[in-house]
């Protein structure tokens, strides 16, 4: 009976965890009778195929956390006091006999004040990594040098000297490390001065995003959002109540001018456009902060994909040219780091940042303090730096091969992304539709982003699509926009 738990075990996991596991699993499920030893360690590693070695360390480790007791000559033995312990603590459901006749659910739809699941959103495969060639969007690369860094951090996190700051529940504070890097390591760059008390912790530039809807949003506000744009930022203000209006993008950006008249804040991405991925100038900057005095507008500004300019400096964030307190700067901690870490942060005028605290601390405190160590361990031994400089070699290597390719392998097809980033955002001809586009070169191993769902409205064009090239290898680029060309070249008309 102990057999059936043994599963296979799965790559990139670690053998004795995967034993250790299945092995609790069994027992706890009563698979092994206590009066019976446990399979021999040789008997074991024998049907696994693991060495012998492996299963008698997951053997130990069991005895020493009570689960199995040694007999000498005998072999291991269930503790059967300890495990008895363990099941009493499991609740058996209660018999459906007790509920008959009554209904097995509510009415939902009738208690919902909002329906998020309605509203559209980017649906990236689970599987992109599976892909020959993954166009996609949002995604790293994997980094060894940078994974290594990371757990490093967080074995040092774990040390008794940084366990201290984070075992108990802070309520509403962040980690003062991480706060002080973020002031120190990160703003600089971006050319902005900041105090602790400007700063907030997030788990995300989606939650900061979020936390602002709800604190800053309501029926009557009209929110400027780009168009085409970022599609969340557009659904989670529309959650909030916020009356959307649709802001013209072109080559430089966002526009500013008589379109943001009867806005009452405006939410943009100067960096790299989403997703266009054109950086706004500085003049337009300018034009925009003098914009917002004139018409008391605030802005919100979302700094994901940093600049990384191949033809040029970079520019200053928007929020460093504001003496006024006008511009909301969001960043990202780990997007291009690490993005399931979720990580991110807000600065703002000290009484803003006062209610967003407490607002977070309704929903969940703090992010994890643990997290928030690690994070400040690693930009505070450099790693941070190191990555970013890494990260920016990279991505200008593979934006000089994938827009040669582009213009040699689909020369019908246009494109902006202009001087760097992670993204081209291409147009083909009119009417192409990028949907098809997309089905056909998934079949062949092609994942790429249809860009109809980033606009306005139901009368959306088709012809756009976004080609990520963050999280594939530089040495598939090539070979993959090929393959997207011939597979564009044969789609029918």
């Amino acid at each position: 009976m102990l057999e059936r738990y043994l599963r296979p075990f799965e790559p990139g996991r670690g053998l004795q965890e995967q034993l250790r596991e299945n092995l609790l699993n069994a027992l706890l499920d009563g698979a092994q009778l206590p009066t019976e030893p446990m399979p021999s360690s040789r008997e074991l590693s024998k049907l696994l195929k693991v060495s012998r070695n492996t299963v008698v360390l997951v053997y130990e480790q069991l005895v020493q956390d009570g689960f199995l007791t040694p007999a000498s000559r005998r072999g291991y033995f269930i503790n059967e006091a300890f495990v008895r312990q363990q099941l009493r603590m499991r609740i058996k459901p209660v018999p459906d006999s007790l509920f008959e006749g009554v209904p097995l659910s509510l009415d939902w739809g009738t208690r919902l004040r909002q329906r998020p699941s309605t509203q559209q959103v980017i649906v990236k495969p689970q599987n992109w990594r599976e892909f020959r060639f993954p166009f996609i969007y949002g995604q790293v690369e994997y980094d060894e040098m940078t994974a290594a860094r990371w757990r490093n951090c967080n074995r040092l996190a774990t040390l008794r000297a940084h366990m201290s700051r984070w075992v108990d529940d802070q309520v509403t504070l962040d980690d003062p490390l991480l706060v002080e890097q973020i002031i120190q390591r990160i703003l600089p760059r971006r050319a902005i001065q900041a105090t602790p008390s400007q700063v907030l912790v997030t788990v995300g530039t989606q939650n900061s995003l979020y936390l602002l809807g709800q604190l800053l949003g309501h029926g009557g506000m009209v929110m400027g959002m780009e168009n085409p744009g970022y599609v969340d930022a557009r659904s989670i203000f529309s959650l909030a109540g916020c009356q959307l209006k649709p802001l013209r993008v072109d080559s430089q950006g966002l526009v500013p001018g008589p379109q943001l008249d009867d806005c009452d804040v405006v939410f943009c991405t100067p960096s790299h456009q989403s997703p266009t991925g054109t950086t706004m100038p500085v003049y337009r900057r300018m034009e925009l902060l003098e914009r917002a005095r004139s018409q008391d507008l605030v802005i919100i500004e979302d700094d994901y994909d940093t600049e990384h300019n191949d033809l040029g400096g970079n520019h200053p964030a928007l929020k460093s040219f504001d003496n006024g307190g006008r511009v909301i700067y969001l960043g990202s901690l780990t997007k291009n780091l690490l993005p399931g870490v979720r990580l991110g942060f807000v600065v703002a005028d000290p009484p803003l940042i006062a209610e967003l605290r407490a607002l977070r601390r309704f929903m969940y405190r703090h992010p994890p303090l643990n997290n928030q160590r690690a994070m400040a361990l690693f930009l505070s031994m450099g790693y941070g730096d190191d990555h970013a400089r890494r990260n920016r070699e990279v991505l200008a290597r593979k934006w000089r091969t994938i827009t040669a390719a582009v213009q040699q392998h689909m020369p019908d097809c246009r494109f902006s992304g202009t001087s760097g980033g992670s993204s081209l955002w291409m147009q083909a001809p009119s009417g192409t539709d990028t949907w098809m586009l997309q089905r056909l070169a998934a079949r062949r191993g092609v994942l790429i982003e249809p860009g109809d769902i980033h606009f306005f409205g139901a009368d959306r064009p088709s012809e756009y699509f976004r080609l990520g090239f963050g999280a594939i290898a530089e040495a598939q680029i090539e070979p993959g926009i090929a393959l997207l060309g011939q597979v564009f070249r044969d789609m029918p008309r």
